[in-house]
Protein backbone atom coordinates (compact mmCIF):
# COMPACT_ATOMS: atom_id res chain seq x y z
CA UNK A 1 0.00 0.00 0.00
CA UNK A 2 1.70 3.34 -1.14
CA UNK A 3 2.05 5.56 2.03
CA UNK A 4 0.70 9.29 1.64
CA UNK A 5 3.20 11.55 1.97
CA UNK A 6 3.12 13.99 5.31
CA UNK A 7 4.20 17.28 5.65
CA UNK A 8 5.93 16.15 8.81
CA UNK A 9 8.02 13.72 10.09
CA UNK A 10 8.12 11.26 13.42
CA UNK A 11 11.33 12.90 15.80
CA UNK A 12 14.53 10.90 15.07
CA UNK A 13 16.91 9.97 17.83
CA UNK A 14 19.53 12.52 16.98
CA UNK A 15 17.94 16.19 17.52
CA UNK A 16 19.33 18.61 14.14
CA UNK A 17 18.53 22.04 15.58
CA UNK A 18 18.84 25.33 13.14
CA UNK A 19 18.29 29.17 14.56
CA UNK A 20 16.27 30.39 11.41
CA UNK A 21 15.94 33.80 12.70
CA UNK A 22 18.29 35.12 15.30
CA UNK A 23 16.84 36.07 18.19
CA UNK A 24 13.57 33.63 17.51
CA UNK A 25 13.83 30.52 19.18
CA UNK A 26 15.46 27.08 17.53
CA UNK A 27 13.65 24.89 15.19
CA UNK A 28 13.84 21.41 16.00
CA UNK A 29 13.92 19.58 12.38
CA UNK A 30 11.99 16.38 13.15
CA UNK A 31 9.48 18.23 15.38
CA UNK A 32 5.86 17.09 14.44
CA UNK A 33 4.95 20.24 15.14
CA UNK A 34 7.26 23.77 15.45
CA UNK A 35 7.80 26.10 18.41
CA UNK A 36 5.45 28.39 16.51
CA UNK A 37 2.76 25.63 16.44
CA UNK A 38 2.61 25.66 20.00
CA UNK A 39 4.14 28.45 21.77
CA UNK A 40 2.89 32.09 21.48
CA UNK A 41 4.47 35.00 20.61
CA UNK A 42 4.56 38.30 22.60
CA UNK A 43 0.98 40.09 22.26
CA UNK A 44 1.53 42.89 20.16
CA UNK A 45 0.92 46.38 22.19
CA UNK A 46 -2.16 47.87 22.85
CA UNK A 47 -3.63 44.50 21.75
CA UNK A 48 -6.46 42.73 23.78
CA UNK A 49 -9.35 40.65 23.07
CA UNK A 50 -12.95 41.62 22.61
CA UNK A 51 -15.02 38.38 22.18
CA UNK A 52 -15.97 35.88 24.77
CA UNK A 53 -15.64 32.17 25.68
CA UNK A 54 -18.75 30.30 25.71
CA UNK A 55 -20.06 26.63 24.71
CA UNK A 56 -21.98 25.53 22.00
CA UNK A 57 -23.37 22.14 22.83
CA UNK A 58 -20.62 20.75 24.57
CA UNK A 59 -17.83 22.20 23.26
CA UNK A 60 -16.21 25.75 24.17
CA UNK A 61 -15.69 28.19 21.78
CA UNK A 62 -14.36 31.37 21.61
CA UNK A 63 -16.91 34.11 19.78
CA UNK A 64 -16.17 37.58 18.50
CA UNK A 65 -18.87 39.38 16.44
CA UNK A 66 -19.16 42.63 14.62
CA UNK A 67 -19.88 45.51 16.20
CA UNK A 68 -22.40 46.23 14.31
CA UNK A 69 -24.24 42.61 14.32
CA UNK A 70 -26.93 41.39 14.30
CA UNK A 71 -28.16 45.04 13.00
CA UNK A 72 -26.28 44.26 9.83
CA UNK A 73 -25.65 41.28 7.87
CA UNK A 74 -22.55 39.01 8.83
CA UNK A 75 -21.18 35.89 7.32
CA UNK A 76 -20.07 32.49 10.05
CA UNK A 77 -16.63 32.20 9.81
CA UNK A 78 -15.10 29.02 11.51
CA UNK A 79 -11.55 29.71 13.04
CA UNK A 80 -9.12 26.85 13.64
CA UNK A 81 -6.09 27.19 15.65
CA UNK A 82 -2.47 25.93 16.10
CA UNK A 83 -1.88 24.11 19.43
CA UNK A 84 -2.41 26.57 21.74
CA UNK A 85 -5.71 26.54 21.53
CA UNK A 86 -8.86 29.00 22.35
CA UNK A 87 -7.25 30.29 25.73
CA UNK A 88 -4.38 31.83 23.44
CA UNK A 89 -5.04 35.73 23.62
CA UNK A 90 -3.08 35.70 20.26
CA UNK A 91 -6.02 33.60 18.83
CA UNK A 92 -8.98 35.50 20.42
CA UNK A 93 -7.08 38.78 18.73
CA UNK A 94 -6.35 36.82 15.55
CA UNK A 95 -10.52 36.12 15.85
CA UNK A 96 -11.51 39.71 16.55
CA UNK A 97 -9.29 40.71 13.25
CA UNK A 98 -12.05 38.98 10.82
CA UNK A 99 -14.76 39.89 13.11
CA UNK A 100 -13.75 43.95 12.91
CA UNK A 101 -14.21 42.82 8.90
CA UNK A 102 -18.30 41.53 9.27
CA UNK A 103 -17.10 37.96 10.08
CA UNK A 104 -19.22 36.34 13.13
CA UNK A 105 -16.03 34.11 14.40
CA UNK A 106 -16.09 30.66 16.19
CA UNK A 107 -13.30 29.41 17.18
CA UNK A 108 -14.04 25.88 18.69
CA UNK A 109 -11.98 24.18 21.34
CA UNK A 110 -11.02 21.29 18.95
CA UNK A 111 -8.53 20.12 21.80
CA UNK A 112 -11.29 19.01 24.66
CA UNK A 113 -9.43 21.79 27.42
CA UNK A 114 -6.06 20.12 25.95
CA UNK A 115 -3.57 22.26 24.73
CA UNK A 116 -0.32 21.16 23.18
CA UNK A 117 2.60 21.09 25.44
CA UNK A 118 3.83 24.47 27.73
CA UNK A 119 1.03 26.28 25.08
CA UNK A 120 -0.60 27.44 28.20
CA UNK A 121 2.46 29.89 29.36
CA UNK A 122 2.08 33.21 28.34
CA UNK A 123 5.52 33.97 28.15
CA UNK A 124 7.73 33.72 24.95
CA UNK A 125 11.68 32.74 26.02
CA UNK A 126 13.79 33.25 22.71
CA UNK A 127 17.03 31.47 22.61
CA UNK A 128 20.47 33.01 22.44
CA UNK A 129 21.39 34.21 19.19
CA UNK A 130 24.93 32.27 19.27
CA UNK A 131 24.53 29.53 22.38
CA UNK A 132 27.92 28.81 23.60
CA UNK A 133 28.33 24.07 23.03
CA UNK A 134 26.98 23.85 26.91
CA UNK A 135 23.78 26.01 25.85
CA UNK A 136 23.07 23.66 22.66
CA UNK A 137 23.42 20.50 24.87
CA UNK A 138 20.81 22.04 27.07
CA UNK A 139 18.55 23.00 24.14
CA UNK A 140 19.02 19.49 22.31
CA UNK A 141 17.83 17.71 25.37
CA UNK A 142 14.86 20.12 26.28
CA UNK A 143 13.71 20.22 22.42
CA UNK A 144 13.71 15.99 22.43
CA UNK A 145 11.83 15.84 25.15
CA UNK A 146 9.49 18.53 23.57
CA UNK A 147 9.36 16.45 20.85
CA UNK A 148 8.07 13.45 22.83
CA UNK A 149 5.58 15.17 24.76
CA UNK A 150 4.24 17.13 21.52
CA UNK A 151 3.81 13.65 19.68
CA UNK A 152 2.49 11.93 22.47
CA UNK A 153 -0.63 14.94 22.30
CA UNK A 154 -0.95 14.46 18.62
CA UNK A 155 -1.98 10.52 19.42
CA UNK A 156 -4.93 12.11 21.05
CA UNK A 157 -5.84 14.30 18.44
CA UNK A 158 -6.26 12.17 15.49
CA UNK A 159 -9.03 12.92 12.53
CA UNK A 160 -11.28 10.75 14.46
CA UNK A 161 -11.30 12.42 17.48
CA UNK A 162 -11.13 15.96 16.70
CA UNK A 163 -14.01 16.28 13.60
CA UNK A 164 -16.76 14.45 15.34
CA UNK A 165 -16.58 17.99 17.73
CA UNK A 166 -15.92 20.44 14.62
CA UNK A 167 -18.85 18.38 13.00
CA UNK A 168 -21.01 19.04 16.42
CA UNK A 169 -19.79 22.74 16.72
CA UNK A 170 -20.88 23.40 13.03
CA UNK A 171 -24.38 21.90 13.50
CA UNK A 172 -24.89 23.87 16.47
CA UNK A 173 -23.53 27.06 15.00
CA UNK A 174 -25.62 26.92 11.58
CA UNK A 175 -28.52 26.53 14.44
CA UNK A 176 -27.91 29.51 16.62
CA UNK A 177 -26.51 32.15 13.78
CA UNK A 178 -28.91 30.72 10.90
CA UNK A 179 -28.70 34.57 9.54
CA UNK A 180 -25.29 34.23 8.99
CA UNK A 181 -25.14 30.98 7.80
CA UNK A 182 -27.69 32.29 5.42
CA UNK A 183 -26.14 35.75 4.50
CA UNK A 184 -23.26 34.14 3.26
CA UNK A 185 -24.58 31.24 1.90
CA UNK A 186 -22.38 28.53 3.28
CA UNK A 187 -19.86 28.42 6.32
CA UNK A 188 -16.48 30.09 6.08
CA UNK A 189 -13.55 28.80 7.54
CA UNK A 190 -9.56 29.19 8.16
CA UNK A 191 -7.25 27.13 9.66
CA UNK A 192 -3.08 28.05 11.02
CA UNK A 193 -1.25 25.24 11.79
CA UNK A 194 -2.80 22.39 13.00
CA UNK A 195 -6.07 23.53 11.96
CA UNK A 196 -5.22 24.11 8.52
CA UNK A 197 -5.41 19.98 8.11
CA UNK A 198 -9.17 20.25 8.91
CA UNK A 199 -10.18 23.08 7.32
CA UNK A 200 -9.01 20.69 4.08
CA UNK A 201 -10.45 17.91 5.89
CA UNK A 202 -14.09 19.95 6.20
CA UNK A 203 -13.85 21.40 2.57
CA UNK A 204 -13.49 17.59 1.38
CA UNK A 205 -16.16 14.41 0.95
CA UNK A 206 -15.48 12.42 4.15
CA UNK A 207 -16.43 8.63 4.63
CA UNK A 208 -19.08 8.92 7.70
CA UNK A 209 -17.02 6.59 9.89
CA UNK A 210 -14.20 8.97 10.07
CA UNK A 211 -16.46 12.64 9.74
CA UNK A 212 -19.37 11.67 12.42
CA UNK A 213 -17.54 8.78 14.12
CA UNK A 214 -20.13 6.19 12.76
CA UNK A 215 -20.28 2.80 12.81
CA UNK A 216 -21.00 0.95 8.95
CA UNK A 217 -25.04 0.52 9.64
CA UNK A 218 -25.27 -1.76 6.81
CA UNK A 219 -22.65 -3.62 5.47
CA UNK A 220 -24.19 -4.03 1.92
CA UNK A 221 -24.80 -0.21 1.72
CA UNK A 222 -21.19 0.44 3.23
CA UNK A 223 -19.75 3.44 4.09
CA UNK A 224 -21.25 6.68 2.97
CA UNK A 225 -19.53 9.80 2.36
CA UNK A 226 -20.47 13.01 3.49
CA UNK A 227 -19.34 17.04 2.91
CA UNK A 228 -18.38 19.50 2.45
CA UNK A 229 -18.70 21.37 5.45
CA UNK A 230 -17.31 24.16 4.19
CA UNK A 231 -17.74 26.59 1.49
CA UNK A 232 -14.76 28.13 1.01
CA UNK A 233 -11.90 27.87 3.11
CA UNK A 234 -8.45 29.73 3.85
CA UNK A 235 -5.36 28.13 5.18
CA UNK A 236 -1.64 29.10 6.74
CA UNK A 237 1.28 27.24 7.04
CA UNK A 238 -0.32 23.92 7.57
CA UNK A 239 0.80 20.84 9.41
CA UNK A 240 0.17 16.80 9.23
CA UNK A 241 -0.98 17.94 5.81
CA UNK A 242 -0.70 14.98 2.68
CA UNK A 243 -1.01 15.37 -1.10
CA UNK A 244 -4.20 13.06 -0.27
CA UNK A 245 -5.51 15.91 1.76
CA UNK A 246 -5.19 18.50 -1.02
CA UNK A 247 -6.46 16.40 -3.52
CA UNK A 248 -9.24 15.47 -1.95
CA UNK A 249 -10.64 19.40 -1.61
CA UNK A 250 -13.33 20.13 -3.22
CA UNK A 251 -14.56 23.86 -2.39
CA UNK A 252 -12.20 26.72 -3.45
CA UNK A 253 -9.05 27.32 -0.67
CA UNK A 254 -6.51 29.29 -0.33
CA UNK A 255 -3.07 28.91 0.98
CA UNK A 256 -0.42 30.75 2.74
CA UNK A 257 2.74 28.64 2.97
CA UNK A 258 6.49 29.23 3.99
CA UNK A 259 9.20 28.67 1.93
CA UNK A 260 11.52 25.50 2.65
CA UNK A 261 9.13 24.66 5.01
CA UNK A 262 9.68 21.46 6.71
CA UNK A 263 6.63 20.64 8.53
CA UNK A 264 4.82 20.81 4.98
CA UNK A 265 7.56 20.24 2.43
CA UNK A 266 7.53 21.82 -0.65
CA UNK A 267 6.88 18.54 -2.60
CA UNK A 268 3.37 18.09 -0.94
CA UNK A 269 2.45 21.50 -1.51
CA UNK A 270 3.65 21.28 -5.22
CA UNK A 271 1.74 17.94 -5.82
CA UNK A 272 -1.38 19.19 -4.05
CA UNK A 273 -1.31 22.15 -6.56
CA UNK A 274 -1.39 19.92 -9.53
CA UNK A 275 -4.14 17.92 -8.04
CA UNK A 276 -6.18 20.94 -7.47
CA UNK A 277 -5.60 22.17 -11.33
CA UNK A 278 -6.21 18.72 -12.66
CA UNK A 279 -9.41 18.68 -10.25
CA UNK A 280 -10.42 22.37 -11.35
CA UNK A 281 -10.55 23.36 -7.93
CA UNK A 282 -10.52 27.09 -7.93
CA UNK A 283 -7.70 27.91 -5.76
CA UNK A 284 -4.54 30.30 -5.27
CA UNK A 285 -0.83 29.43 -2.81
CA UNK A 286 1.04 32.12 -2.34
CA UNK A 287 5.00 31.02 -0.78
CA UNK A 288 6.17 33.88 1.88
CA UNK A 289 10.25 33.98 1.85
CA UNK A 290 12.28 34.94 4.60
CA UNK A 291 9.53 34.07 7.18
CA UNK A 292 8.97 31.10 10.04
CA UNK A 293 6.76 28.68 10.04
CA UNK A 294 3.90 29.91 12.10
CA UNK A 295 4.41 33.90 11.09
CA UNK A 296 0.61 34.10 10.05
CA UNK A 297 -0.45 34.30 13.40
CA UNK A 298 -0.96 37.19 15.12
CA UNK A 299 2.44 37.67 17.20
CA UNK A 300 5.16 40.28 17.44
CA UNK A 301 8.37 39.80 16.26
CA UNK A 302 11.81 41.71 16.59
CA UNK A 303 11.95 41.48 12.60
CA UNK A 304 9.72 44.10 10.71
CA UNK A 305 9.61 42.38 7.73
CA UNK A 306 8.08 39.24 9.46
CA UNK A 307 5.23 41.83 10.47
CA UNK A 308 4.53 42.97 7.61
CA UNK A 309 4.41 39.46 5.94
CA UNK A 310 1.95 38.69 8.87
CA UNK A 311 0.23 41.48 7.78
CA UNK A 312 0.22 40.67 3.78
CA UNK A 313 -0.89 37.07 4.39
CA UNK A 314 -3.81 38.35 6.97
CA UNK A 315 -4.91 40.39 3.90
CA UNK A 316 -4.96 37.76 1.59
CA UNK A 317 -6.72 35.28 3.19
CA UNK A 318 -9.51 38.16 3.79
CA UNK A 319 -9.35 39.03 0.60
CA UNK A 320 -10.29 35.25 -0.67
CA UNK A 321 -12.97 35.02 1.56
CA UNK A 322 -14.65 38.46 1.02
CA UNK A 323 -14.39 37.56 -2.79
CA UNK A 324 -16.59 34.47 -2.15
Amino acid sequence: MHEPENATKAPESDVEERSAFPGDSTVDQGASLGEHCVTDRPTPAGEAPTGEISKLGNTEVYITKPSDYPHAPSKLLLLLTGGTGIKSVNNQIQADKYAQEGFLVVMPDQFANDPAPNSTDPTYVSQPETPTIIERVKLGVTETAKSFLIDMWLARHTPEKVLPILQDVLEKAKEEFADAVANGGGVYAVGYCFGAKYVLLLGSELKDTVAWGEKVRDEEEGVKTKGPSIKVGAIAHGTMITKEDIEGIKVPISMACVENDQLFPDEVREEGKKALAAGVVEHEVKVYEGVPHGFAVLGDYADGKIVEKQKEAFQQMLGWLKSH
